[in-house]
Protein backbone atom coordinates (compact mmCIF):
# COMPACT_ATOMS: atom_id res chain seq x y z
CA UNK A 1 0.00 0.00 0.00
CA UNK A 2 1.33 3.43 -0.93
CA UNK A 3 1.99 5.93 1.80
CA UNK A 4 0.05 9.17 1.85
CA UNK A 5 1.53 11.67 -0.59
CA UNK A 6 3.75 9.08 -2.29
CA UNK A 7 4.23 9.93 -5.94
CA UNK A 8 3.39 13.62 -5.55
CA UNK A 9 5.81 16.31 -6.71
CA UNK A 10 6.67 17.28 -3.12
CA UNK A 11 7.32 13.64 -2.21
CA UNK A 12 9.52 13.17 -5.28
CA UNK A 13 11.46 16.35 -4.54
CA UNK A 14 12.08 15.27 -0.94
CA UNK A 15 13.16 11.82 -2.09
CA UNK A 16 15.63 13.27 -4.59
CA UNK A 17 16.97 15.64 -1.93
CA UNK A 18 17.66 12.67 0.37
CA UNK A 19 19.42 10.85 -2.47
CA UNK A 20 21.72 13.84 -3.02
CA UNK A 21 22.47 14.09 0.70
CA UNK A 22 23.22 10.36 0.81
CA UNK A 23 25.81 10.69 -1.97
CA UNK A 24 27.48 13.55 -0.09
CA UNK A 25 27.37 11.61 3.18
CA UNK A 26 28.96 8.52 1.66
CA UNK A 27 31.50 10.18 -0.63
CA UNK A 28 32.46 13.30 1.28
CA UNK A 29 33.90 15.64 -1.37
CA UNK A 30 32.21 15.23 -4.76
CA UNK A 31 31.03 17.27 -7.74
CA UNK A 32 27.58 17.97 -9.15
CA UNK A 33 28.46 15.86 -12.21
CA UNK A 34 29.44 12.90 -10.01
CA UNK A 35 26.23 13.28 -7.99
CA UNK A 36 24.23 13.22 -11.23
CA UNK A 37 25.99 10.02 -12.32
CA UNK A 38 25.49 8.38 -8.92
CA UNK A 39 21.78 9.21 -8.64
CA UNK A 40 20.73 9.10 -12.29
CA UNK A 41 19.07 12.51 -11.90
CA UNK A 42 19.45 15.20 -14.55
CA UNK A 43 22.12 17.86 -14.10
CA UNK A 44 19.39 20.50 -14.03
CA UNK A 45 17.66 18.74 -11.13
CA UNK A 46 20.96 18.33 -9.29
CA UNK A 47 21.83 22.01 -9.81
CA UNK A 48 18.45 23.09 -8.39
CA UNK A 49 18.70 20.78 -5.37
CA UNK A 50 22.29 21.78 -4.61
CA UNK A 51 21.35 25.46 -4.80
CA UNK A 52 18.57 24.88 -2.28
CA UNK A 53 20.87 22.91 0.04
CA UNK A 54 23.52 25.64 -0.13
CA UNK A 55 20.91 28.30 0.65
CA UNK A 56 19.81 26.19 3.64
CA UNK A 57 23.40 26.05 4.89
CA UNK A 58 23.62 22.27 4.52
CA UNK A 59 26.17 22.13 1.68
CA UNK A 60 29.39 24.05 1.03
CA UNK A 61 31.70 24.48 -1.97
CA UNK A 62 35.39 23.72 -1.35
CA UNK A 63 38.61 23.74 -3.38
CA UNK A 64 38.32 21.48 -6.41
CA UNK A 65 40.35 18.45 -7.42
CA UNK A 66 40.69 16.95 -10.91
CA UNK A 67 37.36 15.68 -12.12
CA UNK A 68 36.98 11.89 -12.26
CA UNK A 69 36.32 12.10 -15.99
CA UNK A 70 39.94 12.98 -16.75
CA UNK A 71 41.69 16.16 -17.85
CA UNK A 72 40.34 19.69 -17.73
CA UNK A 73 39.67 22.22 -15.03
CA UNK A 74 39.11 20.83 -11.53
CA UNK A 75 35.42 20.28 -10.81
CA UNK A 76 33.96 22.37 -7.99
CA UNK A 77 33.70 20.09 -4.97
CA UNK A 78 30.75 19.96 -2.61
CA UNK A 79 30.69 18.81 1.01
CA UNK A 80 28.14 18.65 3.76
CA UNK A 81 28.24 21.57 6.14
CA UNK A 82 29.79 20.64 9.48
CA UNK A 83 27.16 19.11 11.70
CA UNK A 84 26.93 18.47 15.42
CA UNK A 85 26.38 14.76 14.71
CA UNK A 86 29.38 12.43 14.71
CA UNK A 87 30.53 8.84 14.30
CA UNK A 88 33.26 6.78 15.98
CA UNK A 89 35.76 4.47 14.31
CA UNK A 90 37.63 1.72 16.22
CA UNK A 91 40.45 -0.38 14.75
CA UNK A 92 41.70 -3.47 16.56
CA UNK A 93 45.02 -4.45 15.00
CA UNK A 94 47.12 -7.42 16.13
CA UNK A 95 49.22 -5.19 18.38
CA UNK A 96 47.34 -1.90 18.69
CA UNK A 97 44.01 -0.18 19.22
CA UNK A 98 43.09 3.01 17.34
CA UNK A 99 40.03 5.20 17.87
CA UNK A 100 38.82 8.29 15.97
CA UNK A 101 35.79 10.57 15.80
CA UNK A 102 34.51 12.29 12.63
CA UNK A 103 31.55 14.49 11.75
CA UNK A 104 29.07 13.69 8.97
CA UNK A 105 30.99 15.97 6.60
CA UNK A 106 33.89 13.46 6.74
CA UNK A 107 36.15 15.63 8.87
CA UNK A 108 38.31 13.54 11.22
CA UNK A 109 38.22 15.56 14.43
CA UNK A 110 40.45 13.59 16.82
CA UNK A 111 42.13 10.21 17.13
CA UNK A 112 44.12 8.05 19.55
CA UNK A 113 46.57 5.13 19.19
CA UNK A 114 47.63 2.63 21.86
CA UNK A 115 50.03 -0.33 21.56
CA UNK A 116 48.54 -3.53 22.98
CA UNK A 117 48.67 -7.30 22.46
CA UNK A 118 45.16 -7.41 21.03
CA UNK A 119 45.38 -11.05 19.86
CA UNK A 120 45.30 -12.44 23.40
CA UNK A 121 43.72 -9.65 25.48
CA UNK A 122 40.19 -9.17 24.18
CA UNK A 123 38.56 -7.69 27.30
CA UNK A 124 41.43 -5.28 27.87
CA UNK A 125 41.32 -4.15 24.23
CA UNK A 126 37.57 -3.58 24.43
CA UNK A 127 37.91 -1.63 27.69
CA UNK A 128 40.75 0.51 26.37
CA UNK A 129 38.87 1.31 23.17
CA UNK A 130 35.86 2.53 25.19
CA UNK A 131 38.14 4.74 27.29
CA UNK A 132 39.81 6.11 24.15
CA UNK A 133 36.40 6.84 22.64
CA UNK A 134 35.52 8.93 25.69
CA UNK A 135 38.85 10.75 25.36
CA UNK A 136 38.40 11.75 21.69
CA UNK A 137 34.81 12.87 22.27
CA UNK A 138 35.92 14.94 25.25
CA UNK A 139 38.75 16.48 23.25
CA UNK A 140 36.39 17.88 20.61
CA UNK A 141 33.50 18.61 22.97
CA UNK A 142 30.96 16.24 21.43
CA UNK A 143 28.38 14.78 23.80
CA UNK A 144 27.78 11.02 23.50
CA UNK A 145 24.13 11.73 22.64
CA UNK A 146 25.27 13.36 19.37
CA UNK A 147 27.14 10.24 18.21
CA UNK A 148 24.95 8.16 15.91
CA UNK A 149 27.04 4.99 15.78
CA UNK A 150 30.45 3.33 15.59
CA UNK A 151 32.32 1.24 13.05
CA UNK A 152 34.72 -1.47 14.25
CA UNK A 153 37.44 -3.38 12.42
CA UNK A 154 39.27 -6.60 13.35
CA UNK A 155 42.23 -8.27 11.58
CA UNK A 156 40.48 -11.33 10.23
CA UNK A 157 37.20 -12.80 8.97
CA UNK A 158 34.01 -11.56 10.60
CA UNK A 159 30.84 -13.47 11.37
CA UNK A 160 28.58 -10.46 10.79
CA UNK A 161 25.43 -12.27 11.91
CA UNK A 162 26.88 -12.97 15.38
CA UNK A 163 29.30 -10.03 15.50
CA UNK A 164 32.22 -12.35 16.31
CA UNK A 165 35.69 -13.08 14.95
CA UNK A 166 35.51 -15.75 12.28
CA UNK A 167 38.93 -17.32 12.99
CA UNK A 168 40.19 -18.63 16.32
CA UNK A 169 43.66 -19.03 14.78
CA UNK A 170 44.06 -15.34 13.91
CA UNK A 171 42.54 -13.95 17.13
CA UNK A 172 42.90 -16.73 19.74
CA UNK A 173 41.89 -14.51 22.66
CA UNK A 174 38.58 -13.51 21.06
CA UNK A 175 36.93 -16.91 20.73
CA UNK A 176 33.24 -16.64 21.66
CA UNK A 177 33.39 -12.87 22.21
CA UNK A 178 30.45 -11.11 20.62
CA UNK A 179 32.49 -8.06 19.71
CA UNK A 180 29.67 -5.91 18.37
CA UNK A 181 27.49 -6.58 21.43
CA UNK A 182 30.40 -6.01 23.82
CA UNK A 183 31.26 -2.66 22.25
CA UNK A 184 27.63 -1.60 22.06
CA UNK A 185 27.31 -2.27 25.80
CA UNK A 186 30.45 -0.24 26.57
CA UNK A 187 29.68 2.67 24.24
CA UNK A 188 25.91 2.80 24.53
CA UNK A 189 25.83 3.13 20.72
CA UNK A 190 24.82 1.03 17.71
CA UNK A 191 27.87 -0.75 16.28
CA UNK A 192 28.80 -2.19 12.86
CA UNK A 193 31.76 -4.60 12.48
CA UNK A 194 33.90 -5.48 9.48
CA UNK A 195 37.24 -7.11 8.64
CA UNK A 196 40.39 -5.07 8.08
CA UNK A 197 40.70 -5.59 4.32
CA UNK A 198 37.13 -4.43 3.73
CA UNK A 199 37.76 -1.39 5.90
CA UNK A 200 40.90 -0.60 3.90
CA UNK A 201 38.77 -0.74 0.76
CA UNK A 202 36.21 1.63 2.31
CA UNK A 203 38.97 4.06 3.32
CA UNK A 204 40.33 4.15 -0.23
CA UNK A 205 36.82 4.44 -1.70
CA UNK A 206 35.95 7.33 0.60
CA UNK A 207 39.19 9.31 0.88
CA UNK A 208 41.93 7.65 -1.16
CA UNK A 209 42.99 5.91 -4.35
CA UNK A 210 39.52 4.50 -5.09
CA UNK A 211 37.51 7.72 -4.93
CA UNK A 212 37.15 8.08 -8.67
CA UNK A 213 36.19 4.49 -9.52
CA UNK A 214 33.40 2.15 -8.47
CA UNK A 215 34.93 -1.26 -9.28
CA UNK A 216 38.24 -2.10 -7.67
CA UNK A 217 40.09 -4.64 -5.55
CA UNK A 218 41.97 -3.50 -2.47
CA UNK A 219 44.73 -5.89 -1.43
CA UNK A 220 46.03 -5.68 2.13
CA UNK A 221 49.51 -7.21 2.21
CA UNK A 222 51.00 -7.31 5.71
CA UNK A 223 50.99 -10.02 8.41
CA UNK A 224 48.31 -11.70 6.31
CA UNK A 225 46.97 -11.07 2.81
CA UNK A 226 43.33 -10.21 2.22
CA UNK A 227 41.20 -8.38 -0.31
CA UNK A 228 38.35 -5.92 -0.04
CA UNK A 229 36.24 -5.99 -3.20
CA UNK A 230 34.20 -2.96 -4.28
CA UNK A 231 31.61 -3.71 -6.97
CA UNK A 232 29.46 -0.86 -8.27
CA UNK A 233 30.46 1.25 -5.28
CA UNK A 234 29.54 -1.32 -2.61
CA UNK A 235 31.49 -3.95 -0.68
CA UNK A 236 31.16 -7.53 -1.88
CA UNK A 237 30.95 -9.69 1.26
CA UNK A 238 29.66 -12.98 -0.08
CA UNK A 239 27.18 -15.44 1.43
CA UNK A 240 29.10 -15.90 4.70
CA UNK A 241 31.29 -12.79 4.71
CA UNK A 242 34.50 -14.44 3.45
CA UNK A 243 34.66 -12.84 -0.01
CA UNK A 244 38.19 -11.57 -0.62
CA UNK A 245 40.15 -14.24 1.31
CA UNK A 246 42.77 -14.12 -1.42
CA UNK A 247 45.53 -15.10 1.02
CA UNK A 248 44.24 -18.65 0.93
CA UNK A 249 44.45 -19.08 -2.81
CA UNK A 250 46.33 -22.36 -3.34
CA UNK A 251 49.52 -21.85 -5.34
CA UNK A 252 51.24 -25.16 -4.57
CA UNK A 253 49.32 -28.22 -3.35
CA UNK A 254 52.56 -29.69 -2.02
CA UNK A 255 53.69 -26.44 -0.43
CA UNK A 256 54.01 -25.41 3.20
CA UNK A 257 51.15 -26.11 5.57
CA UNK A 258 49.00 -23.01 6.20
CA UNK A 259 47.22 -22.25 9.48
CA UNK A 260 43.92 -22.63 7.61
CA UNK A 261 44.70 -26.36 7.16
CA UNK A 262 45.53 -26.26 3.46
CA UNK A 263 48.94 -26.38 1.78
CA UNK A 264 50.68 -23.87 -0.43
CA UNK A 265 48.38 -20.90 0.27
CA UNK A 266 49.51 -17.45 -0.91
CA UNK A 267 50.15 -16.44 2.70
CA UNK A 268 52.72 -19.23 3.11
CA UNK A 269 54.98 -17.62 0.49
CA UNK A 270 54.12 -13.90 0.32
CA UNK A 271 52.89 -12.68 3.73
CA UNK A 272 55.03 -10.64 6.11
CA UNK A 273 56.08 -13.66 8.22
CA UNK A 274 56.95 -15.66 5.07
CA UNK A 275 59.17 -12.83 3.81
CA UNK A 276 60.98 -12.32 7.11
CA UNK A 277 61.57 -16.08 7.52
CA UNK A 278 63.07 -16.21 4.05
CA UNK A 279 65.42 -13.31 4.72
CA UNK A 280 66.48 -14.81 8.07
CA UNK A 281 67.37 -18.29 6.76
CA UNK A 282 70.91 -19.00 7.87
CA UNK A 283 71.30 -15.48 9.25
CA UNK A 284 70.00 -15.74 12.79
CA UNK A 285 66.94 -13.95 14.15
CA UNK A 286 64.30 -12.84 11.67
CA UNK A 287 64.01 -9.06 11.16
CA UNK A 288 60.64 -7.32 11.23
CA UNK A 289 58.82 -6.70 7.96
CA UNK A 290 59.44 -2.97 8.36
CA UNK A 291 63.18 -3.67 8.66
CA UNK A 292 63.13 -5.84 5.53
CA UNK A 293 61.40 -3.06 3.59
CA UNK A 294 63.88 -0.49 4.88
CA UNK A 295 66.85 -2.67 3.88
CA UNK A 296 65.35 -3.36 0.47
CA UNK A 297 64.88 0.36 -0.14
CA UNK A 298 68.55 0.86 0.81
CA UNK A 299 69.64 -1.70 -1.80
CA UNK A 300 69.96 -4.98 0.15
CA UNK A 301 69.70 -7.62 -2.60
CA UNK A 302 68.32 -10.41 -0.37
CA UNK A 303 65.54 -8.20 0.93
CA UNK A 304 64.75 -6.84 -2.53
CA UNK A 305 64.51 -10.35 -3.94
CA UNK A 306 62.30 -11.57 -1.10
CA UNK A 307 59.83 -8.70 -1.63
CA UNK A 308 59.93 -9.03 -5.43
CA UNK A 309 59.20 -12.76 -5.21
CA UNK A 310 56.27 -11.99 -2.92
CA UNK A 311 55.01 -9.46 -5.47
CA UNK A 312 55.10 -12.08 -8.23
CA UNK A 313 53.16 -14.58 -6.11
CA UNK A 314 50.56 -12.00 -5.07
CA UNK A 315 50.24 -11.09 -8.76
CA UNK A 316 49.31 -14.68 -9.64
CA UNK A 317 46.41 -14.60 -7.16
CA UNK A 318 45.37 -11.10 -8.23
CA UNK A 319 45.38 -12.22 -11.87
CA UNK A 320 42.75 -14.81 -11.00
CA UNK A 321 40.76 -12.10 -9.26
CA UNK A 322 41.01 -9.91 -12.38
CA UNK A 323 39.66 -12.76 -14.50
CA UNK A 324 36.69 -13.16 -12.14
CA UNK A 325 35.56 -9.60 -11.41
CA UNK A 326 37.47 -7.51 -14.01
CA UNK A 327 38.25 -4.53 -11.72
CA UNK A 328 39.28 -1.22 -13.22
CA UNK A 329 41.87 -0.77 -10.47
CA UNK A 330 43.88 -2.88 -8.02
CA UNK A 331 44.98 -0.91 -4.95
CA UNK A 332 47.81 -2.42 -2.92
CA UNK A 333 47.73 -1.51 0.77
CA UNK A 334 49.13 -2.83 4.03
CA UNK A 335 52.67 -2.39 5.31
CA UNK A 336 54.17 -4.29 2.36
CA UNK A 337 52.87 -1.62 -0.04
CA UNK A 338 55.42 0.82 1.38
CA UNK A 339 58.08 -1.11 -0.57
CA UNK A 340 56.76 0.69 -3.67
CA UNK A 341 57.86 -0.59 -7.06
CA UNK A 342 60.07 -3.28 -5.53
CA UNK A 343 56.73 -5.00 -4.87
CA UNK A 344 54.45 -3.40 -7.46
CA UNK A 345 56.48 -3.93 -10.62
CA UNK A 346 56.78 -7.74 -10.36
CA UNK A 347 53.14 -7.81 -9.24
CA UNK A 348 52.10 -5.96 -12.42
CA UNK A 349 54.22 -8.27 -14.57
CA UNK A 350 52.62 -11.32 -12.97
CA UNK A 351 49.12 -9.99 -13.68
CA UNK A 352 50.04 -9.39 -17.34
CA UNK A 353 51.35 -12.93 -17.59
CA UNK A 354 48.54 -14.78 -15.82
CA UNK A 355 45.34 -12.74 -16.40
CA UNK A 356 43.36 -12.75 -19.62
CA UNK A 357 44.62 -10.04 -21.94
CA UNK A 358 41.51 -7.85 -21.87
CA UNK A 359 41.55 -7.69 -18.06
CA UNK A 360 45.33 -7.33 -17.71
CA UNK A 361 45.67 -4.51 -20.24
CA UNK A 362 43.07 -2.27 -18.64
CA UNK A 363 43.66 -2.77 -14.91
CA UNK A 364 45.47 0.03 -13.10
CA UNK A 365 47.70 -1.22 -10.28
CA UNK A 366 48.75 1.40 -7.73
CA UNK A 367 49.74 1.82 -4.09
CA UNK A 368 47.09 2.73 -1.53
CA UNK A 369 46.84 6.26 -0.15
CA UNK A 370 46.77 4.96 3.44
CA UNK A 371 48.86 2.42 5.32
CA UNK A 372 48.84 2.88 9.12
CA UNK A 373 45.42 4.61 9.26
CA UNK A 374 43.59 2.65 6.57
CA UNK A 375 41.51 0.47 8.89
CA UNK A 376 40.74 3.35 11.26
CA UNK A 377 39.49 5.55 8.43
CA UNK A 378 37.58 2.59 7.04
CA UNK A 379 35.84 2.10 10.38
CA UNK A 380 34.69 5.73 10.22
CA UNK A 381 33.53 5.22 6.63
CA UNK A 382 31.59 2.12 7.70
CA UNK A 383 29.67 4.18 10.28
CA UNK A 384 29.18 7.06 7.81
CA UNK A 385 27.62 4.70 5.25
CA UNK A 386 25.17 3.17 7.73
CA UNK A 387 21.43 3.58 7.95
CA UNK A 388 21.64 5.70 11.09
CA UNK A 389 23.80 8.28 9.30
CA UNK A 390 21.20 8.35 6.54
CA UNK A 391 18.44 8.94 9.07
CA UNK A 392 20.40 11.73 10.76
CA UNK A 393 20.24 13.78 7.53
CA UNK A 394 16.64 12.95 6.63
Amino acid sequence: MSKKGEGSLSWLRDRNRRRVLDVLRIRGHTSQADIARATGLSRTTIHTLISELKDAGMVLEVDGRPASTGSGRPAVQLVLQKTSRAVLGIDFGHSHVQVAVADLAHNVLAERHRDLDVNHRAKEALDFSAEMAAEVLGEVGIDRSRVIGAGIGIPGPVDRERGTAGSATILPGWVGVRIADAMQERLGLPVDIENDANLGALAELTWGAGRDCTNFAYIKAATGIGAGLVIDGALLRGATGTAGEIGHTTLDERGALCYCGNRGCLETVASGPAITRLVAEGNGEAPSLAEVIERASAGDVRCRRAISDAGREIGVAVAGLCNLINPERVIIGGLLSSAGNILLQPLRESIRRHAVQAAAERVDVRAASFVERAELLGALALALRGQRAHEALS
